[in-house]
């Protein structure tokens, strides 16, 4: 059986996705309740890697088991060894080609900013708190340019062990729910704080200390020029599409 996971986690407490030598991770607690539950070493495939502090509400995975089992019976298994942090919100039974990192066709992140005077208990782990005003429509006039296939070298974290820098980018939307700023992007793959990188030069936008043309930092191709990485908390693995 090749078993597909749709999983939903709480990344504060988590050095990440991948395994590391040191730390807890999403992966490492994964394949110690699938190992658990299969009684056997077993090794899980995740769509992608989400930094420490990155939550996800659709995180997919993928193992194999020799053993036939009820998916409704791996749910209730999985969510009884995990913490409360990270929930199996559906489980499959999938083709034995499929692969949940080579399989997907695009990754959805959301970036939310808390832009308030006050800060939030219910928002003090899922969201960045901005309490000077932002303007939303001079954010919106520069995120249109990100669309298409496109050189992300601004935008790419120092280490990234990507081959090269090009990536497309099928959708850029930002809107305003209530207090929170919620900036949404799809596209084939990210590079190393991508979208971090790209939020936190949306926020000097919004606060006018830099002008609207993210055109100018992608054609620069340089870090150097974009602004400083938003922080991991305010991120979101939103969906793997297939």
């Amino acid at each position: 059986m090749n078993i597909k996971l749709t999983v939903e986690y709480d990344g504060t407490n988590y050095h990440g996705w991948q395994i590391q030598p040191t730390g807890e991770t999403i992966q490492s607690v994964l394949e110690r309740a699938v190992s658990t539950f299969l009684r056997k070493p077993t090794r899980v495939t995740g769509s992608g890697r989400t930094d420490a502090g990155v939550h996800a509400l659709g995180q997919v995975v993928n193992f194999h088991s020799g053993k036939d089992f009820d998916p409704y019976r791996i749910q209730r298994a999985l969510n009884a060894l995990t913490p409360v942090d990270i929930t199996i919100k559906e489980v499959e039974i999938v083709a034995d080609s499929f692969d949940a990192r080579r399989d997907g066709r695009a990754r959805v992140y959301e970036y939310r900013i808390l832009n308030r005077s006050t800060p939030s208990p219910f928002h003090l782990n899922r969201a960045w708190r901005l309490h000077e005003p932002l303007d939303l429509q001079a954010m919106r006039e520069a995120i249109h340019c990100l669309l298409g296939e496109h050189d992300f070298s601004s935008f790419r974290a120092a280490g990234c062990d990507a081959v090269h820098a090009v990536r497309r980018v099928f959708g850029s939307d930002l809107e305003r729910r209530g207090d929170l700023i919620v900036y949404e992007v799809e596209a084939t793959a990210f590079l190393r704080h991508m979208v971090r990188n790209i939020v936190g030069t949306l926020v000097e936008i919004g606060s006018a200390r830099r002008p609207p043309d993210l055109g100018a930092l992608l054609a620069a191709r340089d870090r150097t020029q974009a602004a400083a990485t938003a922080p991991p908390h305010g991120l979101c693995l939103a969906e793997i599409r297939y």
